[in-house]
């Protein structure tokens, strides 16, 4: 499988996609690129911030679930809960939503970039959202 590009602000990012551990997910992400949002500060999720998709159905259901992934270990919530959306942890989290804690599918890691994902953090809580792009990363 491809390394994924993760452009956030002027941050170049580079994640492994988890298809032994994930292969649904990272199938049916992988469909859903070029994909590009906002990155929000979670809510109830600590150092962490994420991209709120509604009712986006990836179809897939719950496959290598985490609640307290480590930074970098990037989370698909495939909604049930709550709504669908990506975690992308920049520090300690313990995922969750109004509703409790949640299990979200980890499918992608960062594997280049690792070293500025707290500054990522701290430009979302302190200066609000910011672009966000995945695409499949060049050769």
């Amino acid at each position: 499988m491809p390394l994924i590009k993760i452009t956030i602000g002027q941050h170049v990012l580079k994640a492994r996609l988890e298809e032994h551990n994930a292969p649904k997910t990272c199938k049916a992400f992988l469909k859903h690129l070029p994909l590009s949002s906002r990155l929000i500060q979670a809510r109830w999720s600590g150092e962490a911030a994420w991209i709120p998709m509604g009712s986006v159905d990836f179809g897939v259901g719950h496959e290598n679930p985490t609640s307290y992934p480590a930074p970098g270990q990037i989370l698909l919530y495939p909604g049930g809960l709550s709504e669908t959306e990506i975690l992308l942890p920049y520090g300690a989290t313990a995922f969750a939503s109004k509703v409790g804690m949640l299990a979200g599918n980890h499918f992608l890691t960062v594997v280049e970039g690792q070293e500025v994902l707290e500054s990522i953090g701290k430009t979302v809580l302190w200066e609000g959202a910011q672009d966000i792009k995945f695409e499949v990363a060049a050769p």
